[in-house]
């Protein structure tokens, strides 16, 4: 059995640190985009983009930790400052004393609804328009390659 390591050759190593920097860079500008822009981080968009996309405004906490692969404790205190600008509402589960929903209040949605135009722009600034049709296919096709196992 040969356990020797099976290093990055030139293109890889070029493909690897490339996506890294894009990465941060990307998530860094969009993120500042969105505090410009709407004052939300993106953090809070995440958290009201998977609320917003349930027909009830509302996700079991867990649910939404999953979802964001977050953990409870991380999302709890999240949801906290979230609560605390009237973005998010806790609920109590009737059928489970020991769990919650999380809710998107009149006014998060109002801030969801308000922040997406500028959001979406941003993304396209910043990477969609950059591209060719082609590559923004092909970074689908990779992402559909690279994302099943990751989520497992």
């Amino acid at each position: 059995m040969n356990d020797a390591p099976r290093w990055l050759d030139d293109d890889e190593m070029r493909a690897w640190l490339g996506y890294r920097r894009m990465r941060q860079l990307l998530d860094a500008r969009i993120d500042k985009d969105l505090a410009d822009e709407a004052r939300l981080s993106g953090r809070d968009y995440d958290v009201m983009s998977q609320l917003g996309d349930d027909p009830d405004s509302r996700v079991r906490v867990g649910d939404l930790s999953a979802a964001l692969r977050w953990s409870r404790s991380r999302l709890s205190h999240h949801l906290t400052r979230m609560e605390t600008r009237g973005l998010v509402r806790r609920e109590d589960d009737p059928e489970d004393g020991r769990g919650a929903w999380i809710a998107l209040t009149d006014a998060g949605r109002a801030s969801l609804v308000a922040a997406a135009p500028g959001h979406v722009a941003s993304v396209r600034r910043h990477l969609i328009d950059l591209l060719t049709p082609e590559q923004v296919r092909v970074l689908g096709d990779i992402a559909e390659v690279v994302l099943p196992p990751l989520t497992r």
